[in-house]
């Protein structure tokens, strides 16, 4: 009987699954005639090969947003906990960044040249954050290129480490991952000449030893990480991992390149200050101009003085031709400063932090509390103002552990079911993700519709 029913889970899944995008494309005729205008006109049917990706089949067609709703052009309203898979973090149209933005629109967007608020900017980075030099680009993906750059400069050494599951934009040195022992490309990406074993290294998270038998044989630059891993379903750290992951990095004379892109939702200065860390670099990105697409990097005053014995501040009297070999001529252009001014003036306070904390907290907690009132073997994880919930019972300590336990049909029937419903989470996860202007209702919706999934799964028997 058991085995039985294991082997219908699937197929009934997969019939609830066509139930709910059935009743999506029928409740959504607009967006629906609208992708398939896009299929003519785009690549992958919308501008970025990402949109494709929603589990209605399709995604919805946005029309307007404020704040932590979105409405669609067939007039739905979504409570939305994906926020642009964070880029969405401030809200949506805060006032200071619309302002911000505006002013600036008015007095010329980019220049290359740098502005006064430039000076404001730097001079906050680096008191949230700690490291005194920074740099900005036009998103994450460039600034992790850019400090992986620095480090195999600095050192002269040709290999980038990772830990399996790890998620850091477009850099191609982070696209392996570890599956049933073996290295090869993560998330089904297709290979594209690059040898990675010239390239790359990758362990799995948590894994002193193995990092410490990765790091002895001095071919790798920098180790690049998440604090805590957040895009292969959220990892924690384990204790005494951080401790000992810096300290083999300075014995072996490995940058450690700390990537804060996600987990600046744990508060004003990210996870590294809540919990004092000490990276010889720091990226984060998406957020941090309230939705105009930007990335930072910082330096120690260690890097930054290795560096410019390479490439010198520029003396006036020569031109300077020799540059990093990274950049972009909108990188730190006028109208992206003024943003990221407002953002860290305005907008991700420790005011709006703690609210933002407290409404993830109200949402875990009442999550948890279905999960236990009908003995499922989920979990659910916060850190500061994002959770996450996990169809398997315990949170993982590597991506083996999410790679062996991870429930994607049921993550993919969440998503639409949540979507009919008139919730938004990221399509790759099922991740929630609170703004400043998320309030304690839109928490009790998800409350509700959770409850009514729950309801769903376990009356078709697939739990």
């Amino acid at each position: 009987m058991a085995a039985s029913k294991t082997a219908l889970q699937p197929a009934t899944i997969d019939g609830l699954l066509d139930r709910e995008q059935a009743r999506f494309l029928d409740t959504h005729p607009r967006s629906a005639a609208a992708w398939e205008e896009g299929k003519t006109h785009f690549l992958y049917g919308g501008p970025s090969h990402w949109m494709r990706r929603w589990a209605g089949g399709f995604p919805v067609y946005a029309a307007s947003a404020k704040g932590a709703h979105i409405t669609d052009i067939d007039g739905h309203d979504y409570v939305d906990f994906a926020l642009g898979d964070t880029g969405g973090m401030c809200g949506h149209a805060p006032e200071a960044v619309t302002r911000a933005a505006l002013h600036q629109l008015q007095n010329g967007t980019t220049m290359m040249l740098p502005t006064e608020d430039s000076l404001w900017v730097g001079a906050e980075l680096t008191r949230r954050f700690g490291l005194p030099y920074w740099t900005l680009t036009t998103s994450a993906t460039d600034a992790n290129r850019g400090a992986i750059r620095i480090a195999r400069m600095i050192t002269g050494r040709p290999k980038v480490l990772v830990f399996s599951g790890c998620y850091h934009g477009g850099v191609e040195e982070a696209h392996v991952e570890i599956r049933d022992g073996k290295i090869g490309m993560r998330n089904m990406i297709h290979p594209n000449g690059v040898d990675h074993s010239a390239v790359s290294r990758v362990v799995e998270f948590n894994d002193v030893a193995a990092l410490e038998e990765a790091l002895s044989h001095g071919d790798v630059a920098c180790v690049l990480t998440e604090p805590l891993m957040t895009n292969f379903g959220m990892i924690p750290v384990a204790e005494g991992f951080h401790a000992a992951l810096r300290e083999i990095t300075r014995r072996t004379g490995t940058v450690l390149i700390i990537d804060e892109t996600h987990t600046i939702s744990s508060g004003p200065g990210g996870y590294t200050a809540l919990h004092g860390l000490e990276p010889d670099m720091l990226v984060a990105g998406k957020a941090i101009a309230g939705g105009i697409p930007a990335g930072i990097f910082g330096t120690s005053q260690e890097i930054a003085e290795r560096l410019w014995k390479i490439v010198p501040m520029v003396n006036p009297r020569v031109r300077q031709s020799a540059h990093l070999g990274i950049g972009g001529t909108l990188a730190g252009n006028a109208l992206t400063v003024a943003t990221m001014r407002a953002v860290l003036e305005e907008v991700l306070t420790p005011a709006n932090f703690e609210r933002m904390i407290a409404n993830a907290t109200h949402l875990a907690e009442a999550a948890r509390k279905i999960i236990a009132d009908n003995k499922l073997p989920w979990h659910v994880t916060q850190t500061g103002a994002r959770a996450e919930i996990m169809f398997m019972p315990n949170p993982p300590l590597s991506g083996a552990d999410v790679i062996a336990g991870r429930r994607g049909d049921l993550e993919t029937l969440l998503h639409a079911f949540y979507m009919n419903e008139g919730i938004l989470v990221t399509p790759f996860h099922t991740m929630f993700l609170m703004c400043p202007a998320t309030e304690p209702a839109d928490v009790d919706r998800h409350t509700q519709v959770f409850g009514r999934f729950v309801d769903l799964v376990r009356s078709a028997g697939v739990v």
